[in-house]
């Protein structure tokens, strides 16, 4: 299944207040693993950028000045997206500000329906605690070092990270909900053995040709060794 991660940056926090897009940044993941396939923009806002932004992302009016608008990559933008379900953390924010830019274009909108909030499924499995994309990435041990700052692809990038781990991931332990629900009446021992049998019965993928799986690899290699999605390379 053909998924979107996505991020923005912005001017401030209310598009109805005239605060625009700066950044947009979407990495393609196919049945959770990185393809290598990016979308990644910086865009000028029309207007100056608030100092509140400015500390959070660092993009200056200056830096900003040069870059395409968002009516010029707007079309590229959603040919990249097509129909596909799309994964953002604290996907209001996100796609209040893209909606709001599609709707000066007299373009439609894009629909709650086909979006995935990583924020709400962590606010639901971990109630109470701190569900940032920080705090995710600190829980599942998922390497941010490098997010010195916000960045929208970077942020994209490490979220598609969090969102293989909220999701279930590679961790069979999760698997075992599925099996441990009652029904088979064994022991616990069994349970596993049985959730394993599954695992090991599962299909390889082979979704991605050749060309894409070396694309892939040197994408994740750019990651560094710590990057979780090391530990989903194959090893011959």
């Amino acid at each position: 299944m053909r998924e979107i991660v996505l991020d923005t940056e912005t001017t401030g926090l209310d598009p109805a207040r005239g605060d625009r897009l700066v950044e947009i940044g979407c990495v393609e993941i196919v049945n959770r693993f990185l393809t290598g396939r990016v979308f990644h923009r910086y865009l000028n806002p029309q207007r100056p950028m608030s100092p509140d932004a400015f500390a959070v992302h660092g993009l200056s009016d200056a830096f900003l000045a040069d870059k395409p608008v968002f009516k010029d990559v707007a079309d590229e933008f959603l040919d990249f997206i097509g129909e596909d379900q799309l994964v953002i953390h604290n996907a209001s924010f996100d796609t209040g500000f893209l909606n709001h830019e599609l709707k000066r274009l007299g373009k439609g909108p894009i629909s709650p329906s086909r979006v995935v909030d990583t924020l709400m499924i962590a606010r639901r499995r971990h109630p109470g605690q701190q569900n940032s994309l920080d705090a995710l990435c600190a829980r599942y041990g998922v390497d941010s070092s490098r997010r010195t700052k916000h960045g929208a692809l970077l942020d994209a990038e490490i979220l598609a990270e969090v969102y293989a781990e909220l999701t279930g991931g590679k961790q069979s332990s999760l698997i075992l909900g599925e099996f441990g629900s009652g029904e088979s009446g064994g022991s616990k021992a069994e349970v596993e053995a049985q959730a394993a049998r599954q695992v090991r019965a599962l299909p390889e993928i082979h979704l991605l040709t050749p060309d894409e799986i070396d694309k892939h690899r040197a994408f994740i290699a750019e990651m560094g060794e710590k990057a979780l999605w090391n530990a989903y390379l194959k090893t011959d």
